[in-house]
C-alpha cells in the first residue's frame, strides 16, 4: 500500500530527519508522473506546502552531516525534479499554487543560505549543490511567472546576489578561469557553478521580469565584468563543440544575464555602449553569437519549453541578435554574412520552440530586403502563434472568439496601448488594410475625434498619419495658394537618427544661398499638414536614406507625397553600407544617389551640388517666411534659411585660367545642368579641347562618344539641345578661343583617334 504523504510529513522530524521516512517520500514523489501530477498536488497541497518550506529552512541551517548521506542527496534531487516538473505543468496547475509552494517564507531564509555558502571551506559542499538546485528552480518560476520578480523577497535576494556575488573578487576570479582554453573539468566545483551559473541565472530572470528599481548602476556592473565577459565569449564561442555540460550551463546564464540586463527597463543605449563600445567590438560579438547558433548538435536538443540549457542559450542568443538588428545601424554587417539567412531559416523551420522560431523570423525581417522577404514562407503554426501572443497579452481566455479579425484585434487594443496606433499606421500603407479601416465607421469616428482632442502628442501624430493614408489614396494636387516669397529651393527629408550629418549638409547648402526647409526639432500638432505644405512649397526634395528612414512611417508618408507631387527627388545615403530596399527602393527607382559614406564629406557635397538644379540666387527676392497662423505644426524651432544675396561670379577673360568650379558654375548659370554633370572635373583648358573635338570630328562620331560618356557618368542620354547650346556659348567665346595657342592644323581623323583612345582608356 502506498504511503500517505500527509502521514509521512507529520512523522518527519526536522531535527532527526529519519532516513526511512525520507526514502518513502522520495519513492512517492518519483512515482508521480506528469499525467497524475496536477491531481496529486491538489490532493496533497497542504502536506507539500509544509515539506517545501521545511526544506528552505533546512538549507539555511548548519546541517552538512545530513547532506553527505546518499539518502538525503537522493531526496533533494527527487524533490528538485518534482518541483521543476510542477513549474512546467502550469497549464494544469493554478499559478498561485505553484508560487506558494516554491517561494520561501522570508528573506531571512535566503540570507541564511547565502551565509552557509560564504562560510563553506569546501568548494564541493553538498549544501551549495542543493542550494543551487533550489535557487535555479526559483529562477525558472520567475521566468514563467514574471510577477514574482516584483516580490520584496526576490528584489532583496537579487540585490544581495549583485553586491556579494557579481561584484565580488570571487566572481572576477571565476571569470578569469573561464577565459582559459581548454578548460579543465576540475574547475567546475559546486561553488564555481553557484557563482557562474546560479547567480547570473537569478539576475537573468530578474531583469527579464522588468523590475522597477535596482540599486547598482550599469557602470558598476559592466566595468567590473564587461571586458572579462567579452573575452570569454570570443574564446569559448568558437569551441562550442567541446563544451562540457558545466561550461554550457555557465555560458548559457552569462549570456542570458547580459542580454536581459542590457535591455532591462526598455533602455539599452548607455549600457550597450559601455559593453560594446566600438563597431569593431560589436561586429565581433555578433559573429560569436552567430557561431553559437550554427552549432547543429545544440539545435537538436531544443525543447518546446524554456526548460534546458540548450533552449535557454539559443533563446538568449536569438533575442540578443534581434535586439541588435532592431536598435543598431549594423544590418550591413548581418547582410555581409552570406550564410546567416540559411542558418536562421534552418532554426526557424526545425525548431519546436515557438519563441525561438519567431525570433529567427524576426531577425530575417530586419536583415533581408523586401524582395527576399516576399520569398519567405511562414509556417501556419508561427502565424497562429504570433496572433495568439497578441491575444493572450490583450484578452482573457473568456473573451476569445472563434475567429479573430486581425486588424480588429489591433483596433481593440488601441485604447489601452496607444503605441498600437503606430502599428496601424504602418499597416495602413496597404490598400487592403485601408479598406478594412474605412469600413469600420466607429473606429473612423474615434480617429477623427482623437485627432482633435487627444493630449498625447505621439498618439496624435500616429492618428494624423493613419488619416492621411486613408485620405491620400489618389493623386493629390496642391491645395494651397503659394506666394513667391514662400517658395523653398530644397526640403530635406530625414530621420532624426541622422540629424548630425543632415545639419552639416544643411549648413553647406545655406552657405551657397539656397532656401532650405528642414525640421530640426520634431514637430508637434498636425505634422502631416505641415509636411504637405513644406513639400508643396519646395522645388527639390533631398531624401536622406537610412535603415531608420525606411522604417519610419512619417518618412515614408513624406517621401511618397513628394513623389505624388512630382517634385525633383535627390536621394542621398547617410548610413554606412545601407542599400535602399522595400518601398524606398521602389520610390527612388533608377535615380542615382550620393553615398556620403563612400566619399569624404566635401567630395560628397560637390556631387550633391551637381545633382541640384541651381537657380540664379541673385534674382530671388528674399522675404522672411512665416507659417499661416492656423497651422500650428511649424514651430519657431523649425529651421527655414534665408539666402545670402549672391553676386554672379566674375570670370577671367582667359578660359585657360578657369578652375573646375568656375567651369561648373559657368555651365549652371547658362542652365546647362546636364553638361555640368557630364563635365565634372573639367577645367578651362578641357573646355577648349572639347570645343575643338566637336568642331573637327565627324558629327556622328562625336554624338556617339558623348552618348557613351553620358551613360557612363550620369546614366542619362545626352540632350542634343544642351549640347547645341554649349557649342553656341563656346562660339561666343571665339575671340578668347582664338587667343589660345592650340594647334588646329591636326586633321580630323587624328583628333578622332585621340579622343576615341582616351575614352577607351577611361572605361578600362
Amino acid at each position: 500500500m502506498e504511503a500517505n504523504l500527509e502521514q509521512l510529513v507529520v512523522a518527519l522530524n526536522i531535527s532527526s530527519l529519519s532516513t526511512d521516512i525520507l526514502q518513502q517520500i522520495t519513492l512517492l514523489l518519483q512515482s508521480k508522473t506528469e499525467e497524475v501530477l496536477p491531481s496529486f498536488i491538489s490532493q496533497e497541497y497542504q502536506s507539500l506546502f509544509t515539506l517545501e518550506h521545511k526544506v528552505w529552512q533546512l538549507l539555511g541551517e548548519d546541517s552538512r552531516e545530513w547532506f553527505n548521506d546518499s539518502n538525503y542527496s537522493e531526496f533533494f534531487q527527487t524533490l528538485g525534479s518534482f518541483n521543476k516538473n510542477m513549474i512546467f505543468n502550469q497549464d494544469n496547475i493554478k499559478d498561485e499554487i505553484i508560487i506558494s509552494l516554491l517561494m520561501p517564507d522570508t528573506i531571512d531564509q535566503i540570507n541564511s543560505i547565502f551565509k552557509q555558502i560564504e562560510q563553506s571551506i569546501d568548494d564541493n559542499d553538498p549544501v551549495i549543490t542543493f542550494a543551487s538546485l533550489w535557487f535555479d528552480n526559483l529562477s525558472f518560476s520567475i521566468h514563467e511567472y514574471p510577477q514574482l520578480g516584483h516580490s520584496p523577497i526576490i528584489i532583496q535576494m537579487n540585490q544581495y546576489v549583485t553586491g556579494h556575488c557579481i561584484l565580488s573578487e570571487q566572481f572576477k576570479f571565476y571569470l578569469g578561469q573561464l577565459r582559459q582554453s581548454p578548460l579543465l573539468q576540475s574547475l567546475f566545483t559546486a561553488k564555481q557553478l553557484f557563482y557562474m551559473r546560479t547567480c547570473p541565472f537569478s539576475l537573468h530572470v530578474y531583469f527579464h521580469s522588468n523590475p522597477s528599481s535596482f540599486d547598482y548602476t550599469p557602470d558598476q556592473i559592466l566595468q567590473n565584468i564587461g571586458n572579462d565577459y567579452l573575452q570569454i565569449i570570443q574564446i569559448q564561442s568558437y569551441t562550442i563543440e567541446l563544451w562540457s555540460t558545466e561550461l554550457l550551463s555557465c555560458m548559457t546564464q552569462l549570456i542570458g544575464f547580459m542580454r536581459a540586463f542590457l535591455w532591462w527597463n526598455g533602455e539599452m543605449g548607455t549600457k550597450f555602449k559601455i559593453l560594446l563600445s566600438t563597431e569593431k567590438i560589436l561586429c565581433e560579438y555578433i559573429q560569436a553569437m552567430i557561431h553559437i547558433t550554427d552549432y547543429e548538435a545544440q539545435c537538436g536538443r531544443i525543447m518546446s519549453q524554456w526548460i534546458n540549457n540548450e533552449t535557454i542559450l539559443l533563446d538568449s542568443v536569438m533575442i540578443f541578435l534581434m535586439h541588435i538588428a532592431q536598435t543598431q545601424n549594423i544590418n550591413w554587417f548581418f547582410r555581409s554574412i552570406n550564410q546567416l539567412p540559411d542558418i536562421l531559416l534552418k532554426i526557424a523551420e526545425s525548431s519546436i520552440n515557438n519563441e525561438i522560431c519567431l525570433c529567427a523570423y524576426g531577425i530575417l525581417t530586419e536583415i533581408l530586403t523586401d524582395e527576399d522577404l516576399k520569398k519567405l514562407k511562414f509556417p501556419d503554426n508561427i502565424r497562429v502563434y504570433f496572433f495568439e501572443m497578441f491575444e493572450k497579452a490583450w484578452q482573457n481566455p473568456e473573451k476569445r472568439t472563434a475567429e479573430l479579425n486581425k486588424i480588429l484585434l489591433f483596433i481593440d487594443m488601441c485604447d489601452k496601448y496607444p503605441i498600437v496606433y503606430d502599428i496601424i499606421w504602418a499597416l495602413s500603407f496597404n490598400q487592403d488594410i485601408q479598406q478594412q479601416l474605412r469600413s469600420n465607421s466607429a473606429f473612423m469616428s474615434k480617429l477623427t475625434h482623437l485627432a482633435k482632442e487627444s493630449k498625447n502628442d505621439q498618439m496624435k501624430k500616429n492618428i494624423h498619419g493613419i488619416l492621411w493614408n486613408l485620405e491620400l489614396n489618389r493623386e493629390i494636387g496642391s491645395t494651397i495658394v503659394i506666394k513667391d516669397e514662400e517658395i523653398f529651393d530644397i526640403m530635406i527629408s530625414y530621420s532624426h537618427e541622422e540629424k548630425v550629418l543632415c545639419k552639416q549638409i544643411y549648413d553647406e547648402l545655406i552657405n551657397c544661398g539656397y532656401r532650405i526647409w528642414i525640421d530640426f526639432n520634431q514637430m508637434h500638432g498636425n505634422v502631416m499638414d505641415a509636411m504637405a505644405q513644406a513639400i508643396e512649397r519646395s522645388h527639390t526634395i533631398i531624401i536622406c536614406m537610412s535603415e531608420q528612414y525606411r522604417k519610419s512611417n512619417y518618412c515614408r508618408a513624406e517621401a511618397q507625397y513628394a513623389f505624388r507631387q512630382q517634385r525633383k527627388i535627390v536621394p542621398v545615403i547617410l548610413q554606412k553600407h545601407y542599400k535602399p530596399d522595400g518601398w524606398l527602393s521602389f520610390l527612388i527607382g533608377s535615380l542615382l544617389y550620393i553615398d556620403f559614406n563612400k566619399y569624404e564629406f566635401p567630395e560628397a557635397m560637390v556631387k550633391l551640388f551637381n545633382e541640384l538644379k541651381v537657380e540664379d540666387m541673385s534674382k530671388i527676392n528674399v522675404v522672411p517666411v512665416r507659417p499661416k497662423e492656423d497651422i500650428a505644426a511649424i514651430p519657431p524651432s523649425l529651421s527655414v534659411s534665408s539666402p545670402k544675396r549672391s553676386v554672379s561670379p566674375i570670370y577671367s577673360q582667359n578660359i585657360l585660367e578657369w578652375t573646375q568650379t568656375q567651369v561648373h558654375n559657368w555651365l549652371l548659370e547658362h542652365n546647362l545642368v546636364q553638361m555640368s554633370r557630364i563635365l565634372t572635373n573639367c577645367d578651362g583648358r578641357s573646355l577648349i579641347y572639347l570645343n575643338k573635338y566637336i568642331k573637327y570630328c565627324p558629327i556622328q562620331q562625336i554624338l556617339n562618344l558623348f552618348q557613351e560618356e553620358s551613360h557612363r557618368r550620369i546614366n542619362e542620354s545626352i540632350s542634343l539641345i544642351e549640347l547645341s547650346c554649349f557649342q553656341s556659348l563656346m562660339d561666343q567665346q571665339k575671340r578668347l578661343i582664338q587667343s589660345i595657342d592650340v594647334n588646329t592644323e591636326q586633321n580630323g581623323s587624328l583628333i578622332s583617334c585621340s579622343i576615341h583612345n582616351e575614352t577607351r582608356a577611361t572605361r578600362m
